[in-house]
């Protein structure tokens, strides 16, 4: 018989757990054995796959590839079934290691190929799971296995809404997987000074060469290293078998080891307010390089363009000061004249360049080097209010996008 998962009271809230970090470092990988050994430890745990390549429970249910929420939704819709969904038509079970344990596994997907917004599906499904009742379901644990754009508010769901309560970030020691990872840790920090409740976890090194880099990148952004899996090829091969690496001791004992500590609460404390992601010129020198003291030269219209006609760029006001230019411009139009008065007046920022894009929306320059994309005035409010919390912070920025302020982004 099959072994069951302990009984959980309904209505209890599951832990949430997100585990991030750059395409193809093996955070499916990782998440299976991950869920795998908290659900070999007697608990109920939920693989949530947050990628439109769903392909993150595959090993999980032993090669099978689960349709995805937003395909069997596409499928009642067409149908006119719409209202019939439930979550027991997206939520898949199934047993591991020979019966020992049951685990649950979701694919959320996303649009078509080339046919939408990843983000959007990712945000799409976290929408139809709460309406299912995600957060009442009798489980332990949810581990989201998440693409690590978080530059794609979709993608950057479980930390803008606080879904997550934990992040694990998965790296490597290569510079486009630590690069991926200090993003993450800043959109992390910035969404924790927004009062968010989502706390980092650490870093955990996946094919782990020895060099250390990834180590020397924890120390000097303040995170600690959760556990290094070692490169290993009969692991690798189990895992294009989609097998799972804990048939291996040496791997489920390093698995063994992280999930008692993820379920007795005993890893490293990480205190948000201490984390710091690296300015671009500090994280080249975690790999001993530097940026040249060079500025990059523009191409010309002409080398652009060449024989064709070179297009009108976009209308733009020049303000000078604000105050001149709230006195002075009467061209101005009464949406740019109400936010450049209120950035002023409320923030003490001065707008010196307005620019009103047919598809951007309105994009302000603040004293002659911050972009601030406010799009319409559409919840001015909010997006003044993420303003100010970003003054309040300390953290450095050259551009913010407040298109979409449930969602905003800025470097």
């Amino acid at each position: 018989m099959p072994a069951h998962p302990k009984t959980k009271q309904p209505g209890s809230t599951a832990r949430m757990l997100a585990v991030y970090g750059k395409g193809g470092m093996g955070k499916s990988f990782f998440t299976t054995n991950l869920v795998s050994k908290l659900a070999l430890l007697g608990n109920r745990v939920l693989q949530l796959g947050c990628d439109p390549k769903h392909d993150s429970c595959n090993a999980l249910f032993g090669g099978i590839s689960l349709p995805t929420l937003g395909d069997v939704w596409r499928e009642f819709k067409e149908a006119g079934r719409e209202e019939e969904l439930a979550a027991h038509h997206v939520i898949f079970k199934t047993t591991i290691m020979n019966g020992a344990a049951t685990v649950y596994g979701c694919e959320i997907g996303g649009p078509e190929v080339g046919r939408g917004c990843g983000g959007r599906g990712i945000t799409f499904g976290f929408d139809m799971l709460e309406k299912f009742g995600l957060s009442q379901w009798a489980l332990d644990y949810v581990v989201m296995d998440f693409l690590g754009d978080v530059v794609c508010g979709g993608f950057a769901t479980p930390l803008s809404r606080s879904l997550a309560e934990e992040v694990i970030i998965l790296c490597g020691n290569d510079r486009q997987s630590l690069y991926a990872a200090n993003n993450i840790a800043s959109a992390a920090k910035y969404f924790a000074s927004m009062g968010g409740r989502t706390k980092l976890l650490g870093l955990v090194v996946n094919r782990d060469d020895g060099s250390g880099v990834a180590a020397r990148f924890a120390e000097k952004i303040n995170l600690p290293v959760l556990a290094s899996i070692p490169l290993d090829r009969k692991v690798r091969e189990l895992a294009d078998a989609c097998q799972l690496a804990l048939q291996e001791p040496r791997f489920d004992a390093l698995f063994d080891r992280l999930a008692r500590q993820i379920i007795d609460r005993t890893l490293p404390t990480v205190k948000m307010e201490e984390v710091q992601p690296l300015p671009y010129k500090e994280f080249l020198s975690v790999f001993g390089a530097e940026e040249p003291d060079i500025t990059p030269t523009g191409a010309t219209a002409e080398e652009l363009f060449g024989d064709h006609q070179v297009r009108q760029p976009a209308p733009v006001i020049t303000l000078g000061l604000m105050e001149r230019a709230v006195g002075e411009k009467p061209e101005m139009d009464a949406p740019t004249r109400l936010v450049v008065t209120r950035l002023l007046k409320e923030l003490g920022m001065y707008v010196t360049e307005a620019n009103h894009d047919p598809k951007k929306g309105m994009t302000l320059t603040i004293d002659g080097h911050t972009t601030v994309c406010i799009g319409n005035t559409d919840d001015l409010d909010s997006k003044i209010a993420i303003l100010a919390a970003l003054q309040r912070s300390g953290e450095p920025f050259r551009y913010v996008d407040l298109r979409r302020p449930a969602s905003p982004f800025y470097r």
